[in-house]
This record gives C-alpha cells, sequence and structure tokens, in this order.
C-alpha cells in the first residue's frame, strides 16, 4: 500500500515536472497536433478514398497522429527523461532513499498516462472542432479506442524505460532515441499511406507496435471501405493486442534485466 501511495504521489510530481520543460513539451505533447494541421491546411483541397465515401485530409491523418502521441509521449519522452536522471544524478540520488522502484515506474507511467489522455484529447478537439471531422458515434468504436489507447500507451511507456538503458549519457538521450521514432513514425503509416509503402516494408514496420498502434487507431476513425487497405485486407484488431501485448511483454523484460539505479559503469 505504500509503494502505491508514494506512486501516486510521484504521479503528480512527474506531470508537473513534464509541463515545465517547454522543449519537452513541444517535441512529444503537441508534435502530433503540429503534423495534424500542417497536413490539414496542405491537403485541405484533397480528398481521401473511394467515390461516395471520400473523407478529408485531417480524418485521414487523425489515426495516425493519435498513434504517434502515443509514442512520443511513452517512448521517446519517457527513454530521453530517464537517461537524463541517470545522466545527473537523480536516480542515484534515489538510491540512497527508502523510494521503492515500483513507485518511480508508477510515477513515470501515470505521468504518461495522464498527458497521453490530454494529448488525445487536445488532438480530438481540435479535429472535431477545427477541421470538423466527423467523429465516431457508435460507442463500440470508442471501446476499441480505449482499449487500444491503454494497450499502447502502456506498451510505449514501458519500451521507454527499457530503451533509457540505450544511450550512454544524458547528452546523447536525444540523438539516440529521436531518430528511432521518427522512421517508426514514417514506416508505420503516420505520415506516408501504409497501403503505399513497399510490402517488404510494410511486413518490416509489422514487427514494430507502432503499427499496430496505428492500425487501431484507423479501425476507430476511418470509414469501413478503408479495411481493404490494410495488409491482408483487415483490421485484425486480434493481432493489435497480440502485438501489443507481445512488447509489452518485453520490455517487461528488458526493463527487469537492465534497470539499475546506478549503471553498472559509472
Amino acid at each position: 500500500m505504500n509503494t502505491l501511495v508514494l506512486g501516486g504521489s510521484r504521479i503528480g510530481y512527474e506531470v508537473r515536472t513534464y509541463f515545465r520543460q517547454g522543449d519537452t513539451v513541444f517535441f512529444t505533447f503537441l508534435f502530433p497536433l503540429l503534423f495534424l494541421t500542417i497536413f490539414s491546411v496542405a491537403f485541405s483541397s484533397q480528398t481521401f478514398g473511394a467515390p461516395g465515401e471520400e473523407i478529408s485530409a485531417a480524418t485521414f491523418y487523425l489515426p495516425g497522429m493519435l498513434a504517434a502521441g502515443l509514442l512520443l509521449s511513452g517512448l521517446q519522452n519517457m527513454a530521453i527523461d530517464i537517461a537524463n536522471e541517470k545522466s545527473d544524478g537523480t536516480l542515484k540520488r534515489f538510491a540512497g532513499t527508502p523510494l521503492p522502484v515500483m513507485s518511480y515506474f508508477i510515477g513515470k507511467i501515470g505521468q504518461v498516462l495522464v498527458t497521453g489522455i490530454l494529448q488525445a484529447a487536445l488532438l480530438l478537439l481540435v479535429a472535431r472542432f477545427v477541421f470538423q471531422v466527423d467523429l465516431p458515434t457508435d460507442p463500440g468504436k470508442w471501446v476499441t479506442f480505449a482499449w487500444v489507447f491503454v494497450l499502447g500507451v502502456t506498451t510505449s511507456a514501458v519500451l521507454g524505460i527499457a530503451l533509457s538503458a540505450l544511450p550512454r549519457s544524458g547528452k546523447s538521450a536525444t540523438a539516440v532515441i529521436i531518430p528511432i521514432t521518427l522512421v517508426l513514425q514514417f514506416i508505420s503509416g503516420v505520415y506516408l499511406s501504409f497501403s503505399q509503402l513497399p510490402e517488404w516494408l510494410q511486413n518490416f514496420a509489422s514487427l514494430f507496435p507502432l503499427k499496430w498502434m496505428a492500425q487501431g487507431m484507423r479501425e476507430v476513425f476511418l470509414p469501413a471501405s478503408f479495411e481493404v487497405l490494410e495488409q491482408n485486407e483487415s483490421w485484425n484488431l486480434p493481432g493489435v493486442a497480440i502485438a501489443c501485448g507481445i512488447w509489452l511483454v518485453v520490455g517487461l523484460i528488458v526493463t527487469r534485466l537492465t534497470f539499475r539505479w546506478i549503471r553498472k559503469d559509472s
């Protein structure tokens, strides 16, 4: 119980710290909104989809931006943040306190969940009231959105913790982590239409969770006619759950093996 109480108090601290860092807020919280705006304005004269079921550019890009937001708020933010805390001695100081590691993780993952919810809400509000995107009215669609969101943000956060062991220092964290997330966004159907990518690149992207998160979001917000553009012409929601679940387990295992308050080579 003490671990949970300490973890809950850490969530508030982590959220406040997050919003005090202007560069972090821009590159993880506002970045998807910026690109949704750019694509919606740049392609405002174009429509996507079959005749009779055309959708606007804002509708087409919204699912990808929601998925990208999960990756940026979770994996990118978490990996860079923890790498910096290792480098500046924050984690070393935590090692000398009674703070349990699990409470630290609860604070970090809770912060990602809170900021992810706020980010998704902002994206949906802008899409609806600025770009007139018709949001789903079927409750079942929102149930799908909820579990894809929760599973996606949790998986991204855990993978971010695991990936924080990769940079050798806080100074190199941005240079190591951002290219990884940027490449994943381009090959996973966020900025480019996934169906237009070469088959070998689609297969490669399918090895990573972002492709599946974006696919789950497309099932929620795109018309049924777009399903034929997916691999195997199916939204494959069970595949979304399985792929993200596997990566969640992988992230937990890697975190268990690699996370230390103090680096071995420090």
